[in-house]
């Protein structure tokens, strides 16, 4: 396929240092892949737009940055409790930035230095979806949904796919409470059409945390966790976030040699 067709998005908001580390070796890794054969936009929320840039640090000219702190939509947002975990909603503010093209949603703290074999099904064909494969099921409310464990740190949409109309379906009634429920709302909005699933040995679910991954994946990595500033519990004797953040500092410089030069 023409890789011209894609438009890759990431979002970030107020996340740690280390978040904003892992999203430049993260658009500057897709840059790498990609070149100028597609375009790249960063959606800022809940901090400036200007200390978003100067935190993330160098990247490609080319690359867009977008406020997006009042583009939840409205209809989205009476199904957002008040108390909600901080993060939740803002995967799809807005909804979609390239409705014509292939769009591909990256986690900021999603590193690729290799297509996926999934990844690459999915631009070649052109009918269906894309999300990845997690190590345990966590799809909050939507625990019913008929799929396997997913992570959508990636999410690919094909063009003129009507993601609104199926996040609607999916939702109902539902009120979402945690990021575990947004997680199975897109899986749940998703999962009715044709899956591709990156797997997890692609792309590794990388963290210190039981059950997790402590390697990198042929293709990629996605640092699970690395966005807290502080966490209020315990792992290995520490706080979590300090285990958490050590683990991406001692393989930051393997991932910079798979990864390739920053830009």
């Amino acid at each position: 396929m023409d890789l011209k067709q894609i438009g890759l998005r990431w979002t970030i908001g107020d996340v740690s240092q280390s978040g904003f580390e892992a999203l430049q070796v993260s658009i500057c890794s897709a840059w790498n892949l990609f070149r100028d054969r597609a375009d790249y936009t960063v959606c800022v929320n809940t901090i400036a737009l200007d200390d978003a840039r100067r935190q993330t640090g160098a990247l490609p000219p080319s690359v867009c940055w977008l406020d997006v702190g009042t583009r939840v939509p409205e209809w989205l947002n009476r199904h957002v409790d008040k108390q909600m975990a901080e993060g939740v909603a803002w995967k799809f503010a807005p909804v979609r930035l390239y409705p014509g093209r292939f769009e591909l949603a990256l986690d900021n703290d999603v590193i690729l230095w290799d297509i996926p074999q999934a990844m690459q099904w999915w631009l070649d064909e052109g009918d269906g979806c894309l999300l990845a494969e997690d190590v345990q099921r966590c799809l909050g409310q939507f625990s019913e949904c008929n799929c396997g464990p997913v992570n959508s740190g990636i999410r690919g949409i094909p063009p003129g796919f009507d993601l609104e109309a199926r996040l609607r379906e999916a939702l109902g009634n539902t009120v979402l409470r945690s990021e575990t429920d947004e997680q199975g709302l897109q899986a749940a909005a998703l999962s009715k059409s044709k899956l591709y699933m990156v797997s997890t040995g692609d792309v590794t679910i990388c963290s210190p945390f039981p059950g997790h991954q402590h390697h990198l994946g042929r293709c990629g990595v996605h640092f699970v966790g690395l966005n807290t500033k502080r966490s209020p519990w315990i792992l290995e004797g520490r706080w979590a976030h300090e285990v958490v953040h050590e683990n991406w500092k001692s393989l930051h410089p393997s991932v910079i040699a798979r990864a390739g030069a920053l830009c």
